[in-house]
């Protein structure tokens, strides 16, 4: 029960660390997509709800699947935990983003924010799995 709380707690961890990454980057973030805007500068149609909770499902996974390779890898301290979620962020979810984005023909600026969170939101949640 305890690894299951764990799980959830790094996913809100990450999942937050994006709300205020994107809430900082939001501009140059939308310019990069190619984001259609209103006259008050926000996305045309709004953000669904929806959308948030597939990004929660989505981080979700992802810090169950971490919490499970450190199991097995015997990542258990919180150092392992930093340097090993790191290394999911920056050698194996940026890689895919950056190849994603060059295939589509998305600015490299692009890579350079998503795949920014990916490496933020992995380093913390690798933290709080090897935290308790």
């Amino acid at each position: 029960m305890i690894e299951i709380l764990n799980v959830l707690v790094a996913n809100i961890v990450g999942f937050g660390a994006g709300a205020l990454w994107y809430g900082k980057l939001a501009e140059p973030w939308m310019d990069a997509v190619g984001i259609k805007r209103d006259a008050d500068g926000n996305p045309e149609g709004g953000q669904s709800p929806a959308l948030l909770a597939f990004g929660f499902v989505c981080t979700l996974l992802v810090a169950g699947m971490m919490r499970h390779v450190f199991e097995l890898g015997g990542i258990d301290t919180i150092g392992k935990g930093l340097v090993s979620g790191l290394g999911i962020g920056l050698f194996f979810i940026s890689p895919w983003i950056a190849l994603n984005n060059s295939y589509a023909m998305r600015p490299f600026k692009l890579t350079l924010i998503d795949g920014g969170y990916a490496v933020l939101a992995c380093t913390l949640m690798g933290i709080v799995l090897t935290a308790f």
